[in-house]
């Protein structure tokens, strides 16, 4: 593709181009590969494609139906009550609405996250209280902070979106309704699952069947996403009768456009497909995590949505990489220093079949690493041909698996998968990967168990085989303070553990591969880079495997 073609990013301020915009600036007039727009790839199907295009004539010729007509039948897939349900023209127009009619004068949001969550009360002048995801905890929400710090703030308004974008980040049902109840003194309390079909961490993920009980509780859902048709505008809400009925007079009685219509009339018939191409995807997801985890330096985090949240290597710059990726191998990519929270060593990259990953892959490889003269992770002078900054970095992400502390080893793990269940007495999720300290004692977001002693200051590391620090093996007395400690690159979302009391004894060396349950490449555990657990949910003793999967519908009793 043409350099030129890059210069349309320059000139988009929160989001990336479209590809109609792409394509006609493109050498021969067909678009790149799409990792950016986060899109079902299996659904439709060719079949239904073809029977959309013979009616092609009709569709755009004429009037939809009134938004009530397709209102209903929507919900009688989605076996949802018509008076708690809203259907927009995208849900991008269901949050604009909210914010005009619901949002007083405050919203708390976690960041990075959805832009027009942060964007949309801004340009109406409202104060956005935005509450960062930390890197270090691999963007994990925690909840019980997140409700302290609305309460500090006394916001009005509070969003969480489930799964995350651009992270994939996954919250489970029971801690969300329990945060909903804390949350039952605020004015509005919205959940964004328009990413939530694409999830299996379980069976029925989503709240809509609770916020329609409570006061002041608003779900979105997007159906351009799952249904892999972004180009029709079309998504909805749930909510009790009141909040639904505000927002539905509000809206034009043709706001939904005859391709939307055709769509949502033609799912009955096609259910079984949509179902399948979800379980392609979350098959896709797991492999696609698997290869990139590969590629040395790259940070791959856990995602229940139908997208991957990578870290750059060392010394990678997002955009050079985005603009190369298109230039030289006709790939898109979502790079997203434009995001509010984020920075340009991440990129968003959607699953996608493995034909496509397999270059996505190669294209990295090249720019990442490529021997060639502009390669986007310099190559040092001896050692291996590629590198994230430095061959100790290397060695270090070689041998701990990406985690960034040998120590992290030595961590009891609990069982792997995405989340672990609620921690006793607050019902809130602790991720499994993501342990989460104790309010007296906390360094990031690692426990440190009660003082008793403090190891000798370690040595400045060194370019060698293990550049991480290692405590000596005789500790030194509790009343001598300890120096801190030299900081240290760490390729994982891990930082270098801060001076703290230490452990009752040193933290052994780890040998052969990372155990189960311990980060891997400081996002996925070792288990789900090798494919054999993490994203796929298991079923519960005495549950066919079948279970937990949209019905027909594709959306089941809970939306």
């Amino acid at each position: 593709m043409s350099g030129n073609v890059t210069s349309l990013f320059r000139s988009t301020a929160a989001h990336s181009p479209s590809m109609a915009a792409l394509t006609r600036e493109s050498d021969g007039g067909a678009g790149p590969v799409d990792f950016c727009i986060p899109c079902n790839p299996y659904f439709p199907t060719p079949a239904m494609f073809d029977e959309m295009a013979g009616r092609l004539r009709d569709i755009i010729t004429y009037y939809p139906s009134g938004a009530d007509t397709i209102t209903a039948e929507l919900c009688g897939l989605l076996q949802l009550p018509p008076q708690c349900v809203a259907m927009g023209n995208g849900s991008t127009e269901l949050i604009t609405w909210i914010d005009h009619l619901l949002v007083r004068e405050s919203l708390a949001v976690p960041v990075p996250t959805f832009g027009r969550w942060t964007d949309q009360p801004m340009e109406t002048g409202k104060r956005v209280d935005m509450f960062p995801l930390q890197e270090a905890g691999g963007f994990a929400l925690d909840l019980a902070r997140y409700a302290e710090f609305v309460r500090a703030r006394g916001t009005r308004a509070v969003v969480i979106c489930n799964p995350n974008n651009p992270d994939g980040g996954y919250l489970h049902k029971q801690a969300l309704v329990q945060f909903m109840d804390a949350m039952a003194d605020r004015d509005l309390v919205v959940i964004d699952e328009s990413f939530l079909e694409f999830a299996d961490a379980e069976a029925e993920p989503s709240v809509v069947q609770e916020a329609m009980l409570r006061p002041n509780v608003v779900v979105l859902r997007s159906l351009g996403k799952n249904f892999g048709l972004h180009g029709i505008r079309f998504g909805y809400l749930v909510a009790n009768p009141a909040l639904a009925g505000r927002v539905r007079a509000m809206l034009p009685k043709w706001n939904l456009n005859s391709f939307a219509e055709h769509v949502v009339f033609m799912l009955r018939d096609h259910g079984p497909e949509y179902a399948r191409s979800l379980h392609q995807v979350r098959r896709d997801r797991l492999e696609m995590a698997s290869q990139l985890s590969a590629l040395p330096g790259l940070t791959v985090y856990p995602s229940q949505g139908n997208f991957l949240f990578v870290r750059l290597p060392v010394g990678a710059e997002g955009t050079v990489v985005r603009d190369r990726m298109l230039t030289e191998h006709r790939v898109l990519v979502r790079e997203c220093g434009n995001k509010i929270g984020s920075s340009s060593r991440f990129l968003r990259l959607v699953v996608r079949p493995q034909v496509d990953v397999r270059r996505l892959v190669s294209g990295l490889e090249q720019v990442l690493y490529g021997s060639r003269r502009g390669a986007a992770v310099p190559e040092p002078a001896t050692g291996t041909s590629y590198s994230s900054g430095t061959a100790a970095v290397d060695r270090l992400v070689s041998e701990t698996n990406g985690a960034g502390m040998r120590a992290l080893a030595a961590q009891p793990a609990g069982p792997p998968g995405l989340a672990a269940a609620p921690a006793a007495g607050t019902g809130m999720p602790l991720p499994a990967a993501v342990p989460v300290a104790p309010a007296a004692a906390t360094v990031g977001p690692m426990p440190v168990p009660a003082p008793q002693q403090v190891p000798a200051p370690a040595p400045v590391p060194q370019p060698a085989p293990y550049p991480g620090p290692v405590p000596a093996p005789h500790p030194a007395p509790v009343h001598q303070p300890a120096p801190a400690p030299v900081p240290q690159p760490a390729p994982g979302p891990y930082p270098a553990p801060a001076p703290a009391p230490a452990a009752p004894a040193p933290y052994s060396v780890p040998a052969g591969p990372t155990p189960l349950g311990v980060p891997a490449r400081g996002g996925l555990t070792a288990a789900q880079v090798r494919g054999t657990d993490g994203l796929e949910s298991v079923p519960a003793a005495g549950r066919p495997a079948s279970q937990g999967r949209p019905d027909p519908a594709g959306m089941g009793r809970t939306g």
